[in-house]
C-alpha cells in the first residue's frame, strides 16, 4: 500500500481517532488570510478563547467531521441531536486546550525530543500513536506499519503526508502536556487520618431519634402574607444560586401536533401490504428491497441480535421463501424475504495475495498467475514468502498476507463467502474489483445460524392532509396571537402554551420537547416581548414562540427570579409561624413526647440513620434536621428546626458507634480517588470562569 493509500484509508484515524488531533487543523498557528477585511473576520468567528479566534469555516469542518464520526457509531441518518452533540463536544474541546494551554505555559511545561521519540517509537506509545496505527482487521497496534510510515514520510517528499504527521505528532505533544499538567494537580490533593475517620463515621455511625413535623402545607397560602422584604431577604440570601453562567431565555410556545392520524397509519399499512405481495413474486429480491425500502439494508448474512426486535424473533426460524411481517417498529413498517439461511464461522482467520490484473495483463494472466501459486502451496511452498515475492497489497504483504480475524461482512462480497463457506485449511482464487486473491482460510471461529433477507419498511409518516391542517392551525394562530394574549389565543384554538426558563443558547429542546435550532437562534436575535414572525418546524410538530424575558450572563436580579422563587419565599413565610408555634410547645417541656402532647401530635421514632444520607424516610431529604441531630445530647429535645418539608423537633435516643476502621489506607485511597475527581472539575470551572471567552456559536449553529 503507498503512502497515499495509507492516508486516504487511515484519515478516520489520524484525525478523527482523538479529537485533540481533529482540532488541530485550525489551532497550530494563526491562520493568516489576505485579502479579507477586518469586519468580515469578525463576522465569521465562532468564538474566542482568551485571545485565540475561532473562524466558523474550520471550526464547521471540525463539526461535520465529528458528526459523521457519531452517524457511524450511532447508525442511521445524522439527526439534529447528532450534530448538536458535535457542536458542544467540538467546543469543549478548544476550551480545553486553550484554557490548559495557557496554564501549561505559565509554569513551563515542556516535553523534550527524546521524551517525544519515546512516546512515538518507545516500548509505550501514546495512545494517539497507538489508535492511528492500529491494523483494523485484527485490532492489534501494528508497529511495523509506524515504521513504515515514517520512513516513507522522511523520504517520498509528500507535502501532505509530512503536514498529517506533524498534525499528529503535535497531538501527542499536546496529550503528554495535558497529563503532565493534571499529574501536578492531582499530586496537590491528598486526604488526613483525620478526614478518613470522619468520612467513615459519617457512613457508618446511626442514630435513633424521633422527631415532631410542623408541615408547611398545615398553613394554607390565603393565611400568610408575602411582602417585597421577604422576597428581599429570601433572595439575598440565596444570591449565590441565582449566577447565570451564560446568557438565557424565557420563550413561551404553543405546539401544534402534525403526528400521523390513524389515517396516515392505515395508508402506510396498506402500501406494505402491497408491496408485501409484490416481494412474493419478484424475481430480483435484493434490487426489489433496494428500491422500495426507505431505509437500504446491506443484503448480505446476519446472525440473531442485527435486526429489529420483530423481526429478530422470527426470521431464524423459518425456512428460506418465506415472507414474514409487517411488523410495526420505532414509527415505520417492515416485512423481510428469507432467501438464505445457513450455519456457519462467526469470524475468521486468513491470508491473502493480491495480484494487479492490469499489471499482470488481464485477468485471465492474474487468474493463471494466481493458479501457478496455488500449485506452488499445494507443493509444500510457504504462503508468506509467496506473499512477500507476489502481493501487491502492501498493507498486508509485510505480514505474510496475513489479514488477522475479522467477522461476516468486514471483506467485499465474494471475498466473504469464499472465506466463510470454505473450510479451515482451503486455498480459494477469487477475482473481485481490487484484483485477484489466493486466498488461505487460517480458522474459521464460533458456528451460528445465519440469514441472508430481502428488508423492507415504510417509514409512518404525517399525510399531506394531516401537515395542511396542523400548518393551517399555526398560521391561524400567528395571525391572532400577540404578547399579551398568546396563551388566550392559544386556549381558543384548543392548544396549550407552555414557559421554558433558562434557554440556552445551544439548546435543542423546550422543556424536554424538541425545539429546532431556527428557533433558539430566534430567541437569542430577538427583543424581549417580540413573538416569532414564522411557524418553526419539527418533523412532527409546528413551533410558536415569544420571547418572554432575557436573562444576562451574571447574578440575576431580583425581578427576574422573583416567580421561581414564590414558592420557597411562601414556606420562608409559613417558617416563621411554625417555628413560633413550635418554639411555645418547646417552652418548659423536659421531652418530645411533652411537646407532641402540646402540638397534638405524636412524635416519630426513626433508627438507622446516617450523616451521610440524610434522609428521613417517608419525609424528604432533609440536611439541616439530620446534621442537627448529629451534634445534638441524647434525651433532650432540640430547638426548632427549619427544615426542607417544615419545622421540626427532635429528640436523640442514642447513637450506635462502629467499629474501628479495619484498614485505614484503603480509607483514604477511596477518598482520595473520589476527591481527585471532584477536584479537577472544580479547579478546571475555575479557570474557565476566570478565562475570556466569547461563544458565538447561536449566529451559525
Amino acid at each position: 500500500m503507498g503512502l497515499m493509500s495509507f492516508l486516504r484509508n487511515r484519515a478516520g484515524f489520524i484525525l478523527t481517532g482523538a479529537m485533540a488531533v481533529a482540532i488541530l487543523a485550525f489551532l497550530l498557528g494563526d491562520v493568516v488570510k489576505s485579502g479579507t477585511p477586518f469586519w468580515a473576520k469578525n463576522q465569521n468567528r465562532v468564538g474566542e478563547i482568551n485571545g485565540e479566534k475561532i473562524d466558523v469555516q474550520e471550526f464547521n469542518q471540525q463539526v461535520d467531521q465529528t458528526a459523521e464520526m457519531f452517524k457511524q457509531q450511532m447508525g442511521g441518518n445524522l439527526t439534529p441531536q447528532m450534530k448538536s452533540y458535535a457542536v458542544q463536544q467540538v467546543w469543549n474541546q478548544l476550551l480545553q486546550k486553550e484554557i490548559l494551554k495557557g496554564e501549561i505555559e505559565k509554569i513551563g511545561l515542556e516535553v523534550g525530543k527524546n521524551e517525544l521519540n519515546d512516546l512515538v517509537t518507545g516500548q509505550n506509545p501514546s495512545n494517539q500513536i497507538v489508535q492511528a496505527f492500529t491494523d483494523p482487521q485484527t485490532g492489534q497496534f501494528n508497529r511495523n506499519q509506524l515504521v513504515t510510515f515514517i520512513s516513507q514520510v522522511n523520504s517520498s517528499g509528500n507535502a501532505q503526508a509530512a503536514q498529517q504527521w506533524e498534525m499528529l505528532l503535535a497531538a501527542v505533544k499536546e496529550e503528554r502536556l495535558n497529563n503532565k499538567y493534571t499529574s501536578l494537580l492531582n499530586n496537590s490533593v491528598y486526604v488526613t487520618s483525620l478526614e478518613a475517620n470522619d468520612e467513615y463515621q459519617q457512613r457508618n455511625k446511626l442514630a435513633n431519634f424521633k422527631y415532631v413535623l410542623l408541615d408547611y402545607a398545615s398553613v394554607k397560602d390565603s393565611e400568610i402574607k408575602i411582602t417585597d422584604a421577604d422576597y428581599q431577604a429570601y433572595y439575598d440570601e440565596h444570591k449565590n444560586s441565582f449566577k447565570n453562567q451564560e446568557e438565557t431565555r424565557t420563550v413561551e410556545y404553543v405546539v401544534v401536533d402534525a403526528r400521523p392520524t390513524a389515517k396516515d397509519i392505515n395508508f402506510a399499512k396498506e402500501t406494505i401490504n402491497k408491496l408485501k405481495t409484490e416481494l412474493a413474486t419478484s424475481t430480483n429480491d435484493s434490487l426489489f428491497a433496494s428500491i422500495n425500502s426507505d431505509n437500504k439494508y446491506p443484503y448480505t448474512f446476519v446472525k440473531k441480535g442485527q435486526l429489529s426486535p420483530a423481526l429478530d424473533s422470527v426470521l431464524f426460524n423459518v425456512p428460506a421463501g418465506t415472507i414474514v411481517g409487517p411488523y410495526e417498529s420505532n414509527g415505520l413498517f417492515e416485512i423481510a424475504k428469507v432467501t438464505q439461511t445457513t450455519v456457519g464461522p462467526d469470524s475468521v482467520k486468513a491470508s491473502h495475495i493480491l495480484l494487479n490484473a492490469t499489471a499482470e495483463g488481464g485477468v485471465q494472466k492474474a487468474l493463471a498467475k494466481a493458479d501457478s501459486i496455488k500449485g506452488l502451496l499445494a507443493k509444500g511452498e510457504s504462503f508468506a514468502s509467496l506473499a512477500v515475492q507476489f502481493s501487491t497489497d502492501e498493507g498486508s504483504k509485510i505480514n505474510g498476507g496475513e489479514l488477522g480475524t475479522f467477522a461476516r461482512g468486514r471483506m467485499v462480497p465474494v471475498f466473504d463467502n469464499a472465506v466463510f463457506n470454505g473450510k479451515t485449511g482451503d486455498i480459494k482464487v477469487v477475482e473481485s474489483q481490487y484484483g485477484v486473491h489466493i486466498i488461505k482460510i487460517e480458522n474459521q471461529i464460533g458456528s451460528a445460524k445465519y440469514v441472508k433477507a430481502a428488508i423492507v419498511d415504510k417509514a409512518i409518516i404525517s399525510g399531506k392532509e394531516t401537515l395542511s391542517n396542523a400548518h393551517s392551525k399555526a398560521n391561524a394562530f400567528l395571525t391572532v396571537a400577540t404578547a399579551q394574549n398568546f396563551a388566550q389565543e392559544a386556549q381558543k384554538l384548543g392548544l396549550k402554551a407552555a414557559t421554558a426558563s433558562r434557554v440556552l443558547a445551544m439548546d435543542n429542546t423546550l422543556d424536554g420537547n424538541e425545539a429546532p435550532r431556527e428557533l433558539i437562534k430566534w430567541a437569542f436575535d430577538a427583543k424581549k416581548g417580540e413573538i416569532s414572525d414564522r411557524v418553526f418546524e419539527t418533523e412532527q410538530s409546528y413551533i410558536l414562540a415569544h420571547l418572554v424575558d432575557v436573562q444576562p450572563k451574571g447574578v440575576l436580579p431580583l425581578t427576574a427570579v422573583k416567580k421561581d422563587i414564590e414558592p420557597a419565599v411562601k414556606n420562608a413565610v409559613k417558617a416563621k409561624l411554625l417555628t413560633e408555634k413550635m418554639n411555645a410547645a418547646l417552652s418548659g417541656a423536659a421531652s418530645l413526647d411533652q411537646v407532641g402532647q402540646k402540638l397534638g401530635k405524636t412524635p416519630v421514632a426513626v433508627e438507622n440513620i446516617v450523616l451521610a444520607n440524610p434522609v428521613i424516610p417517608g419525609v424528604s431529604l432533609e440536611n439541616k434536621v439530620v446534621g442537627t441531630v448529629f451534634g445534638l445530647q441524647p434525651n433532650k429535645p432540640s430547638k426548632a428546626i427549619e427544615g426542607a418539608q417544615g419545622v421540626y423537633a427532635v429528640q436523640v435516643n442514642g447513637f450506635v458507634n462502629p467499629a474501628a476502621i479495619p484498614d485505614l489506607n484503603a480509607q483514604k485511597k477511596q477518598i482520595l480517588a473520589s476527591k481527585i475527581q471532584r477536584s479537577w472539575a472544580s479547579i478546571f470551572k475555575a479557570l474557565q470562569d476566570k478565562s475570556e471567552i466569547t461563544d458565538n456559536r447561536v449566529k451559525f449553529f
